[in-house]
């Protein structure tokens, strides 16, 4: 059972996640308006990934007897000075949801909630692999610039990612 502390401070993750989701589709539609469409399938992955999220601590609120309440979606930011930084905020944003997950383990961890630490396990570590996704895209922005032949190349390969979700989550 879940204490009502680690239940609303998870459900603010499920907002946290939606939110995600919300602000990386912004970015869909952002850099479908910039003809770069492979940046915008890309986000439409991490959009779907982040749905995925969210479902993963709802279901897990559920399964320990908790409440999932739902609140409302902020309006995210949907225009950007370039697609670097789209990405650049993109990074930022995953890092603030690192924290809220490290945060999260904190508070497991002063319960004495093990099961939801264990259970936050899996978000440490998709979050190192989140950051590390994001920081790449960006580090590679900084090299080729947002013009030209590599944003063209770098759009073609950005394109071939799909999401599919995790077989042991």
């Amino acid at each position: 059972m879940l204490s009502s502390k680690m239940e609303k401070a998870l459900n603010d993750q499920v907002n946290a996640e939606l939110f995600s989701a919300y602000l990386y589709l912004a970015m869909v539609a952002y850099f479908e308006d910039q003809n770069l469409s492979g940046f915008a399938q890309w986000m439409t992955a991490q959009s779907q990934e982040e749905n995925f999220h969210a479902m993963k601590f709802f279901s897990y609120i559920h399964e320990r007897g908790g409440r999932v309440t739902l609140e409302s979606i902020e309006k995210p930011q949907f225009t950007w000075a370039s697609p670097l930084a789209a990405l650049e905020a993109a990074l930022a944003h995953e890092q603030y949801i690192s924290k809220r997950i490290n945060d999260l383990v904190d508070l497991a961890i002063d319960e004495k909630d093990h099961a939801t630490n264990s259970f936050l396990r899996w978000f440490v570590d998709e979050q190192v692999e989140e950051e590390d996704h994001v920081g790449g895209i960006v580090q590679k922005l900084h090299m080729i610039g947002t013009e030209g032949g590599g944003l063209f190349m770098m759009d073609r390969d950005l394109g071939t990612r799909v999401f599919t979700p995790p077989v042991n989550a």
